[in-house]
Parts: structure tokens; sequence; C-alpha cells
């Protein structure tokens, strides 16, 4: 019985008041389907959500409308959101002209993902990197590069940035407020014996030589991944929630992201979320105090 959309904005004010802020702290955005949410005549319920990298918390959420798409529900969430300061970060789907307007408008810088679906760009953002490659010595460019390992994986990532206003036809540079750089990050992960190649584009606010917060933004996106859809799914079993009636999707999507960020604030990080909402369960004391926000917690580090 709830109205999704005021439950939503209470959620919001309430996350405002438990976050951190953080300057370069890499907000990112993403979409992710109920899929047993689907009924008959009506399609399963798709949710944007925004996640702090810094603070592992939930920011906000908005749903995508039955006849729409997450390019809609982007603009929405970012209106209501406090990003001075952050870096926006979304997938090839949300770098859309319209969406980097209203992020600058925020306050706020972005990376948005290149991919096709740009047509114009993606082509002007390839030339501009096989030109690098051509002849790296004559095109002014900042690279970086980093190593992980784990797991039985290897990772190598490479970034490179070049100037937008230098590779872009004024058509385009133009319709992107405020672009300064056209990167690319390039991927090789051994596994099992295995080697896997990968190349991605971005466009970025962020000046060429902070190419290392721009590799660093790019990586941190996927904790919306890792740390949220995957958490949802698994400790909440989410997709197999079949709620399906009036507003109870959206209402119960809300309320496992207030849980979520609540059980967030333990300081106790070596604790898995299932077995922290297991705890709630047991412990009347821990409820309280998850409710409390934790009082006396101390800061993670």
């Amino acid at each position: 019985m709830l109205d999704p959309r005021s439950f939503a904005d209470a959620f919001l004010d309430w996350v405002k008041g438990v976050r951190a802020k953080m300057p370069g702290d890499v907000v990112a955005l993403d979409g992710k389907t109920l899929r047993s949410s689907l009924a008959e005549g009506k399609p399963a319920l798709h949710v944007v959500s925004a996640w702090s990298t810094a603070n592992h918390l939930v920011l906000g959420q908005r749903s995508v409308d039955t006849k729409s798409n997450e390019i809609t529900a982007i603009p929405e969430l970012l209106k209501v959101l406090e990003l001075k300061g952050c870096i926006v970060t979304i997938d090839a789907m949300g770098c859309q002209k319209d969406i980097a307007r209203g992020i600058v408008a925020r306050k706020a810088d972005y990376v948005l993902a290149v991919k096709g679906n740009q047509e114009s760009l993606h082509k002007a953002v390839l030339a501009a990197f096989a030109q690098l490659d051509s002849d790296p010595a004559v095109v002014p460019h900042f690279a970086t590069e980093a190593m992980e390992s784990g797991h039985g994986r290897k990772e190598c990532r490479r970034a490179t940035a070049v100037g937008a206003m230098k590779h872009l036809p004024d058509e385009i540079l133009f319709l992107w407020p405020k672009l300064e750089t056209l990167a690319r990050i390039q991927s090789e992960t051994e596994r099992a014996g295995k080697t896997v190649q990968e190349e991605r584009f971005y466009i970025s606010t962020l000046p060429m030589d902070k190419v290392e917060t721009i590799a660093n933004s790019v990586r941190s996106h996927w904790g919306i991944e890792n740390e949220l859809h995957w958490v949802l799914d698994v400790a909440f079993r989410e997709d197999g929630i079949r709620t399906r009636m009036g507003n109870g999707p959206e209402t119960g999507a809300i309320l496992r992201h207030i849980t979520l960020n609540m059980l967030r604030q333990d300081p106790d990080t070596k604790r898995s979320i299932r077995h922290r909402r297991l705890k709630a369960a047991l412990s009347q004391e821990y409820r309280l105090n998850a409710l409390l926000g934790f009082p006396g917690k101390t800061p993670e580090v």
C-alpha cells in the first residue's frame, strides 16, 4: 500500500544523513531486473540504482517505466542525488548527451563508456587511438598500468588517455558538455592457462593527465555489480522473490536497499551480509544496533 516514489524519496533523505561526503567519490549508476516480478501482462521490474563506492551504500533508485528504458530513468535519479565533487560512471547505455548534461549540472565529473550506440562518437574515438598507435611519439597522451592477481587469475590493465579537443570534430565535441578526455582501457587476463584480451573506450570531463583516476573510476564501477547486484542475488535471493502485485516489487526493492545499507554500517567487515542478516534475525541487540546505525562504531580505514 506504500507509494513507491514517496518511499524512495524518504529512503533518499535517510541516506543523505548516513552518507559521508568524500571528494572524488565514484558514484556508479546501473540497472537490475527483478526477474521473478514478471506478471501476466506486466514486464519484470527494472530498477536503476546509484552506488557510492567510497561509502558502500545505495544512494537512491528509480524504477524504469514499463514502456521505457534506463535512458529515461537515469536523468530522474540524477536530479535527486547530491553529486558535487563526485565522479559518475555509467555503462554504454547511459552514454547520452542529456545524461552528460545532467551530471555536469550537478557539479560532478563523468566517465561514460562508449560503444556503437553512439556511432559517430565511437568512430571518432577509435580513429583517435588508431592515430596514437600508428605514431605515439607525435600524439600527446598519458598512460598508466596496473597488475592484479588472485584466485588463480592474473590481470594486467593499461589505461591510455588523449585530449578530446585535439581528436574530436567540433560537431561532436560541442554536443558533450565539458568533455576533456578520451580514454582506452586494455586488459589482458590469464586464467587456467587461457588468456583473454579486452579493449574498452570512455569519455570523461577529467583532464587526460588524470588517467589513473579515470582508470580507477572504471574499475570502481564494477563495485555496483559485485557489492550490490551480486549481494542482492546471493544474500537476499532477490531473483527468486515472487512479489508481483501492485507496488510490491518496487517497495520490496527499496526495503532490501535499506536493509543492505544498514548492515553495511557494521564495523565488523569480516562478517558477510548473509551472516549479518542471520545475526539480525537471532539477536535483538544486534538488530537494534543495525537500526540505530551501529552507534559508537569506528570508521572503516
